[in-house]
């Protein structure tokens, strides 16, 4: 008869206390990298989610600008506004540029939460004369 190697261990052929604590080891550490890596997704996640929000602030701010009938005065303009739970200032700067034709606008929003520091700035040109 052959001696098949896939028969079952004799007593004395199993692992080691030492083995066994390695290869615990070994998983532990496998453990605590994914551990990890879900925080960081996470962070990551809602960093993302703000950024976001910030740029759909700027980009609401653009589209009233540039589709209210009145052409925009040069200047700055300042306020806040509330946008998917979270509290953000905004400022409009508004110039003239070397085409008398067009206005420049340079949108900067930031967040004003403790936890939120998200920044979007957004510029654009509006036509003010035809």
């Amino acid at each position: 008869m052959s001696h098949n190697k896939l028969a079952l261990l004799r007593p004395d052929e199993g692992f080691t206390l030492i083995e066994m604590l390695v290869a615990l080891s070994i998983f532990s550490l496998a453990a605590l990298a994914m551990v990890n890596l879900q925080a960081f997704s996470v962070r990551t996640t809602a960093t993302l989610s703000d950024s976001a929000l910030a740029w759909q602030v700027a980009q609401n701010l653009a589209v009233e600008r540039l589709s209210d009938p009145r052409a925009p005065a040069a200047g700055t303009e300042q306020g806040e506004v509330e946008n998917g739970g979270r509290n953000w200032r905004w400022t409009v700067t508004t110039e003239r540029t070397e085409d008398v034709r067009f206005v420049r606008l340079a949108i900067a929003v930031e967040g004003t939460d403790l936890g939120n520091r998200r920044k979007a700035q957004l510029t654009t040109a509006r036509l003010v004369e035809k």
